[in-house]
């Protein structure tokens, strides 16, 4: 009779784990639609956190992750892009030694930042496929 109850009791709270993983399965599922990228991502974090043993809300939220790691990614890039395209251009203007060669060290500086976000790029969709 008392291991019954214990099965049961250990069931019920299980059950009660999975519903409130999935409901914030549904809040990350939101944050992912509307492009809130960093908080969905930190939701995910926190669904990692408090509910370790909810397996299926886990896998996609795993999904979740990486698309929304992908997508931050990208935006990364073309930003990054676009500085490295405006310094690169006022370095070919500036005439000041001393700021063209500054100028030169912010280029390089985006252009390592510009290949580590593309190797973070080629990462994820292997990590999909």
């Amino acid at each position: 009779m008392l291991i019954q109850l214990a099965v049961m009791l250990l069931m019920a709270c299980s059950s009660n784990a999975d519903k409130q993983a999935n409901e914030l399965m549904a809040e990350i599922e939101q944050l992912y639609s509307n492009k809130q990228f960093k908080q969905a991502l930190d939701s995910i974090e926190s669904l990692r956190q408090r509910y370790p043993k909810a397996v299926e809300a886990r896998k996609r939220a795993l999904e979740i992750w990486d698309s929304a790691s992908l997508q931050m990614a990208q935006e990364d890039i073309a930003k990054t892009d676009s500085a490295f395209l405006a310094t690169e251009s006022l370095k070919e203007t500036e005439t000041d030694i001393y700021k063209k060669n500054m100028l030169g060290v912010k280029c390089d500086s985006l252009k390592a930042r510009y290949e580590a976000l593309c190797g973070v790029v080629k990462m994820i969709r292997h990590r999909q496929k």
